[in-house]
């Protein structure tokens, strides 16, 4: 059933980090009702659902955010198991979901200085690809899948543009600056590849996600793919840009999202505290 569940949420449109993480909740379900019933059983039974979100909060200790991720998995379980025609009823609702309080103080733990020695670092490494990787990371605000799947067409130099397909397949365009586009030529360069993809590795014409985090880990003790973004929200902000701006940029169908992370950093929140 899990196989036919990803595939269905593959045409749903989903990502394929959402793809695997559904499935893997999904797992971690039914392994539950295996070890608590002695069997998987057919279709979801609110009974059992909400028996699980008891486990989740008191036995597990997992956050609302955690337990609403679990949730949203079954959700779109149970609205597959409906299409199958293997049950009718919806027992999930919406007021299962537990309330998120926001985040909306959550500071930018890296700095200009911490992002311009990483990229001094990638850079005397002599990898113009990694370089290259992480200065688009920096000032652009891509994530993780979207830029492994970045294609040569959609990169356009010239311009300052770059044509990127985000979660479920939407398109967006986001401009560039100089850092990136000199960083880019430089890579191509030196690319020996026939790829239709623009970073590539010697094992294949496409690189791996798991790639782009031991390209962090190998230089970097505290600045992720994760933090790199959020940096280039913080810094955008400051730059500048609107909210509805980096929005576009960071591809987020919510500003909300955008306002979690477009915060000052610890230190600027602290001199303005100074200032009142």
């Amino acid at each position: 059933m899990t196989d036919k569940f990803a595939l269905y949420m593959t045409q749903l449109g989903k990502s394929q980090n959402t793809t695997e993480t559904y499935a893997r909740n999904v797992r971690q379900y039914f392994e539950w009702c295996e070890l608590s019933f002695g069997n998987a059983p057919p279709q979801l039974y609110r009974a059992n659902v909400l028996e699980y979100i008891s486990y989740m909060r008191n036995l597990k200790g997992y956050s609302p955010k955690s337990v609403n991720n679990h949730l949203s998995a079954l959700r779109c379980l149970n609205e597959f198991l409906i299409d199958e025609g293997i049950q009718t009823e919806t027992v999930i609702l919406k007021t299962d979901f537990m309330k998120v309080q926001l985040q909306y103080a959550s500071p930018c733990t890296v700095e200009k200085r911490d992002v311009d020695a990483f990229r001094q670092r990638l850079l005397e490494s002599g990898s113009k690809r990694d370089y290259a990787i992480v200065t688009l990371y920096a000032y652009s605000g891509l994530r993780r899948t979207e830029c492994v799947n970045l294609l040569l067409e959609q990169v356009d130099l010239v311009s300052k543009e770059i044509r990127v397909v985000g979660k479920g397949d939407k398109q967006r365009l986001v401009y560039i600056n100089d850092k990136i586009v000199h960083a880019i030529r430089e890579y191509l360069k030196e690319r020996r590849s026939e790829s239709p993809y623009l970073f590539v590795s010697r094992q294949s014409g496409k690189l791996a996600p798991s790639r782009i985090n031991q390209i962090f880990n190998q230089y970097s003790d505290c600045i992720t793919p994760k933090t790199l973004r959020h940096y280039f929200c913080s810094h955008a902000l400051e730059s500048g840009y609107s909210i509805h701006e980096i929005a576009n940029q960071a591809g987020h169908s919510n500003v909300q999202t955008t306002l979690i992370y477009s915060n000052p950093t610890a230190k600027e929140m602290k001199e303005k505290a100074n200032r009142l």
